[in-house]
């Protein structure tokens, strides 16, 4: 069988990269991608879901050097399931409720900002992430 996850967002903040005993490179960073509707009473709606990243060896080190916080990504990959649940890793808050984190480890990842890392210098990073978003362009 075979799994392949896309996803466009932005860093929520900027990369951990950090060597394991072997000398593997691992970079860790986090993805916000936001979806915008109109709910059932025609108020506009935001919701925002916020995915774990892992990245390997020569695209950890990549990553930890060219991306920032607030860079717009695409990154390709396969989910990452809890060995205990096969679903999304639970954890409990610290005001009580359950929440739920989503985990990615990236083959791929497509820099689309430029500079600074916000994109503002490069309107096809906000053209690419929202076109990556939008539902009605998925061709099947």
């Amino acid at each position: 069988m075979f799994q392949k996850f896309i996803v466009a967002g932005y860093l929520g903040g900027d990369p951990e990269m950090r060597y394991l005993p072997d000398g593997t490179a691992v970079t860790n960073f986090s993805v916000a991608t936001t979806r915008r509707f109109t709910d059932k009473d025609g108020n506009p709606r935001e919701e925002t879901t916020w995915i774990r990243v892992e990245t390997w060896r020569k695209l950890a080190e990549n990553c930890n050097q060219y991306l920032a916080r607030s860079s717009a990504v695409i990154i390709e990959g396969r989910l990452k399931p809890d060995p205990n649940t096969g679903g999304p890793r639970t954890f409990t808050r610290q005001d009580g409720t359950v929440g739920a984190s989503f985990e990615v480890v990236a083959e791929n990842v497509r820099f689309l900002s430029q500079g600074n890392g916000n994109g503002a210098e490069n309107g096809y990073a906000e053209e690419a992430v929202a076109a990556a978003q939008a539902e009605d362009d998925i061709p099947f």
